[in-house]
C-alpha cells in the first residue's frame, strides 16, 4: 500500500467512525475498534463515563455511557479540522452536554488522536475540558 492510499483508508475509517459515533451504533463501533486499544482519556472520578478501557466493547459502549449519564438532547459535538497522515489522524472541535444527575452544563474545546491499522482504530486518545465536565458532575 502507497502512503497515500494508507491517508485515505485512515481517512475513510474516521468517516466511517464518525458515522458510527453519530449513530449510536454499538455494534458497528466494535467491529471497528481492534481486539485492543490504546485507549487514552484524562481519568476523573467524579465523571461516570470517563474511566479506562482496552477492548473494542469497551471502547464502543463508551458512546453508551455517556447517553446514560447525559442529557442527549442537549449533546453536541462540532469537528473543525480533521488531519490524516498514513495511519495517524487528528480531529478537533468544540463539544457540550448536560449532566443528567446535576441538570449541569459542559463544554470546551476537544482534540482527538486516532491510529488505524488493517482499516480497525487501535490507538482513541481524547484531550477535552476536563475540568468542565467534572464542575457538571458535581452537585
Amino acid at each position: 500500500m502507497t502512503p497515500t492510499d494508507t491517508t485515505e483508508a485512515t481517512r475513510s475509517t474516521v468517516r466511517k467512525f464518525l458515522e458510527l459515533r453519530l449513530a449510536g451504533d454499538t455494534e458497528g463501533l466494535t467491529a471497528l475498534f481492534a481486539d485492543t486499544v490504546d485507549w487514552m482519556l484524562a481519568e476523573n472520578p467524579v465523571v461516570p463515563w470517563i474511566r479506562p478501557r482496552s477492548t473494542a466493547a469497551e471502547c464502543a459502549a463508551q458512546a453508551d455511557d455517556l447517553a446514560r449519564y447525559t442529557v442527549p438532547e442537549d449533546a453536541r459535538a462540532s469537528v473543525d479540522t480533521i488531519l490524516v497522515d498514513g495511519t495517524d489522524a487528528v480531529l478537533t472541535g468544540h463539544l457540550s452536554g448536560t449532566v443528567r444527575a446535576t441538570d449541569k452544563s459542559f463544554s470546551g474545546p476537544f482534540a482527538l488522536r486516532l491510529t488505524v491499522e488493517d482499516g480497525r482504530i487501535t490507538r482513541h486518545h481524547l484531550y477535552e475540558n476536563s475540568a468542565s465536565i467534572a464542575a457538571a458532575c458535581t452537585p
